[in-house]
């Protein structure tokens, strides 16, 4: 990828700048909110104070280059209605110990694109230890796409986030094109927890082009309805997550749609974890044309007994049923190392049916011999 710096310069004191067929003088304080300007840029040191105050009256915002102070969140989270925001060059972060997050977005109708060239760099390794968020030094989160309402976002390429990447949570009809989400220089530095997609509480999403490289869930949807994640590449971590579900102030997952994905180079491939002992549900999730590629856990893992880690020994319950599952056309002959397992499935004496299960290839590892209740139209042993 090619990307573009962009110097500071004067840029950061013409903050906001309407457009015109002239150049205007540099504008030195918010328009007024009843005057929404055309386009506003923001650069430099202080871009990110300035956005904040000022995005309601902007219809188009573009953040170029700027460089946000550590500890403070580029926040924009005040957008007015159908408003465009657009990254142009490199966006920067301070360091500082704390929860974050480094970037918030919200509202309706919002667009959010990157420019040819653009990248958002938090600059991740500054922060990584090996311990994630289980411990070591406090991680910002990275980005809250949060309450966003038929919405777009395109084109964003994120670079090494402290841990998790992607938040997506209250949010109802949002689109998400062509993201990359590049932690690979965590497996060697450190990184750990880098999560690509957490989704939570939400309905109508769709994420289409995905790329994820990473030491955590490429995507973990851990309540909502109506997700689907589509031609994606996910790369170095736990795989397609579902979960886990359970514990949670929203515990269900209703129709969700995995297809035509590549998983390479993870731990796992397909997962679906639901605690041990909560209530929940889990409906209508499909996981179609998967390609699985030098897994070195599971190929495929569905367990009802999660309490933390994978198959950590809990009695498996049903009070999360697996119901309408689909598992079709997933493909990854001598796809899992000697050392895992092709297929592990741990359901409560009641908790998994009304399944569909076809064209399941997944070789290469050992057959698991304690799967618990498993359906008639599945196998641990298929491959």
């Amino acid at each position: 990828m090619t990307r573009l710096f962009i110097p500071l310069g004067f840029a950061a004191l013409a903050w906001c700048v309407a457009c015109s067929p002239m150049a205007e003088p540099a504008i030195t304080q918010a328009p007024s909110l009843g005057k929404r300007a055309t386009t506003c840029t923001f650069s430099g040191s202080t871009g990110a104070s300035q956005v904040s105050v000022s995005q309601k009256s902007c219809s188009t915002i573009i953040l170029s280059a700027v460089a946000v102070p550590s500890g403070t969140t580029l926040d924009l989270s005040d957008l007015a209605d159908d408003t465009t925001v657009i990254f142009e060059g490199e966006t920067t972060w301070g360091y500082e110990e704390w929860s974050g997050p480094l970037l918030q977005i919200s509202g309706t109708g919002i667009t959010v694109k990157g420019a040819s060239g653009a990248y958002l760099n938090p600059d991740g390794v500054r922060w990584w230890d090996g311990e994630g968020s289980d411990g070591g030094k406090t991680k910002p989160k990275f980005f809250y796409a949060h309450n966003l309402a038929s919405s777009t976002i395109t084109d964003l390429y994120i670079e090494n986030t402290p841990v998790q990447a992607v938040s997506i949570s209250g949010c109802d009809g949002l689109v998400i094109t062509s993201m990359t989400i590049n932690n690979e220089a965590g497996d060697t530095e450190g990184g750990h927890n880098t999560d690509g997609f957490d989704i939570g509480d939400s309905t109508n999403v769709v994420i289409t082009g995905a790329n994820v490289y990473n030491q955590d869930d490429c995507v973990a949807v851990n309540s909502g309805t109506d997700i689907t994640f589509s031609g994606g590449v996910c790369s170095g971590g736990h795989g397609l997550s579902i979960g886990s579900v359970g514990g949670r102030s929203d515990n269900t997952v209703d129709t969700v749609t995995f297809e035509n994905c590549e998983v390479k180079d993870s731990v796992n491939g397909i997962r679906i974890k639901a605690t041990e002992g909560d209530t929940g549900e889990i409906k209508g999730v499909t996981y179609s044309e998967i390609t699985l590629d030098n897994i070195t856990g599971y190929g495929i893992l569905i367990e009802q007994n999660y309490d933390g880690g994978d198959l950590d020994g809990g009695t498996p319950s049903s009070g999360i049923p697996i119901t309408e599952l689909t598992i079709d056309n997933v493909s990854g002959s001598d796809a899992v190392s000697s050392s895992g397992y092709n297929i592990v499935i741990v359901c409560g004496s009641s908790g998994c049916s009304d399944w569909t299960w076809r064209k399941v290839d997944v070789t290469g590892g050992k057959t698991y011999s304690s799967c618990e209740n498993v359906p008639s139209v599945a196998s641990c042993s298929e491959g």
